[in-house]
């Protein structure tokens, strides 16, 4: 249960937008959730055209059994709901390495780098002020 709530509770918060009709220049955020087992990430969105922008996450996790990183990017396309609601769908990819030592089972440590296909849907709300929530999937 709580795997399915961490999932469908993937928040982009703190983006800069002016007008809520347009994709915000530049915005930086987090987004929480399970990301794959990489905990939270660091956000950034860039416009691109009026209904386009990219999106770049940085996920990192540093401890005593496992240290990583993975590095994902979006190319999405944002369309309009009604007053500040906005969809979007992306679709992108990225790459990750980790390193993972099992000091349960011979001190066996396991390390790989990998490349992955990544794509995003999801809903978010512009507020008057420079704050902008989303809430997405990414499969």
């Amino acid at each position: 249960m709580k795997n399915t709530i961490i999932t469908v509770i993937l928040v982009l918060v703190a983006s800069i937008t002016m007008n809520a009709q347009e994709i915000s220049k530049n915005a930086l955020g987090l987004r929480l959730g399970d990301s794959g087992g990489f905990g939270g990430e660091i956000s950034y969105q860039a416009r691109l055209s009026t209904s386009h922008r990219l999106e770049l996450d940085l996920g990192w996790r540093d401890g005593k059994n496992f240290d990583g990183f993975k590095l994902t990017g979006l190319h999405q396309w944002v369309m309009p709901i009604e007053n500040r609601f906005n969809w979007y769908l992306g679709l992108g990819g990225g790459v990750g390495s980790y390193d993972f030592n099992n000091y349960n089972n011979n001190n066996d440590n396991y390390k790989d780098t990998f490349v992955f296909i990544a794509g995003d849907i999801g809903v978010e709300y512009n507020f008057d002020i420079p704050l902008l929530i989303s809430l997405d999937f990414r499969p």
